[in-house]
């Protein structure tokens, strides 16, 4: 039977089946065939093979081909962690106060997209930006963003906001404190019907401190946790070149180009002619950086 992934803690997961029913899945076996190297092998938003073996619990063996994901770098363990997948937006969610506008957040949330359109909600508008600010913003759009500012205080863009994820699964990622769950909670609203999971786990006001698939009238909205900081996965710096639009397909030297100091590249005429931002090239850097001094622990572990 295939079950879609609604919740997931600590290995054990909440999927609905293909009959309509609630399951408790747990995985058969230690491991996933050929997810050894991956911190957490089912996501929210997967859609997985199960045995049911009771009317409410089944085994899990194995996931289906992902058409989208959001995943990161887990420091702790060292290994790339899918964080959701199968959304068709990934709504990364930003403020201009508490936490204030880090643009670099941003920027590596952007690059641990995959395959999925990215939406860029900039919430608390209510609280003003200043100029930097604005330019900064401003140059998400011109680079050809989705973006939009909003306000569960003054309800500013949310009527907008619903028109975008209509008909849509939507991811929202973003760094602790940026209103995310207040965002969320003014979605879900006091009319919309929730599925059983919604209902179940209480999601009104709340901290998110796991993800959880919730299915509305008219839009399905993925809650991930919150967190400080954001490292981008270790899967090669094309992705991280390409996940800035400035710096795709220029008329470098090699085709291969990582616009990192090499020769015949173009970006440092680019930039003295005001065509590439300088702070964002810089973010760039930074980002390709902070890769460089990546090891996943399975690599450690043969040495």
């Amino acid at each position: 039977m295939i079950f879609h992934i609604l919740k997931s803690i600590n290995n054990i997961y909440t999927g609905l089946g293909e009959d309509g029913n609630l399951y408790t899945l747990r995985i058969k076996g230690k491991v996933l065939k050929n997810k050894e190297s991956e911190y957490n092998p089912v996501v929210v938003g997967d859609y997985v093979d199960g045995e049911p073996y009771s009317k409410t619990e089944a085994l899990l063996l194995s996931v289906m081909e992902r058409k989208s994901y959001f995943m990161r770098w887990n420091k702790k363990a060292n290994l790339n962690q899918t964080i959701c997948s199968n959304q068709d937006i990934t709504a990364i969610v930003f403020s201009p106060l508490s936490p204030p506008f880090r643009p670099r957040f941003v920027d590596r949330a952007i690059a641990c997209t995959f395959s999925s359109d990215i939406l860029l909600v900039l919430n608390k508008i209510d609280y003003g930006l200043t100029e930097d600010e604005k330019d900064r913003y401003e140059l998400y759009k011109e680079l050809g963003y989705n973006a939009i500012a909003v306000s569960s205080v003054t309800m500013q863009g949310i009527d907008r906001l619903k028109e975008i994820i209509k008909n849509k699964t939507v991811a929202f990622v973003g760094q602790s404190g940026v209103g995310k769950s207040s965002l969320i909670n003014t979605l879900i609203g006091s009319n919309q019907r929730t599925n059983d999971v919604c209902s179940k786990y209480n999601r009104g006001r709340h901290t998110t401190n796991h993800s959880i698939l919730l299915t509305l009238d008219d839009y399905s909205i993925i809650d991930t946790p919150g967190v400080r900081e954001i490292q981008v996965p270790l899967l090669g710096k094309e992705k991280i070149r390409d996940s800035f639009p400035e710096l795709r397909n220029l008329n470098c030297l090699y085709s291969n180009c990582l616009h990192s100091g090499e020769d015949g590249c173009v970006v440092p005429k680019l930039l003295e002619e005001g065509k590439i931002n300088e702070d964002r090239y810089y973010s760039y850097l930074k980002t390709l950086e902070s890769v460089s001094l990546l090891t996943p622990q399975y690599a450690r572990d043969k040495k």
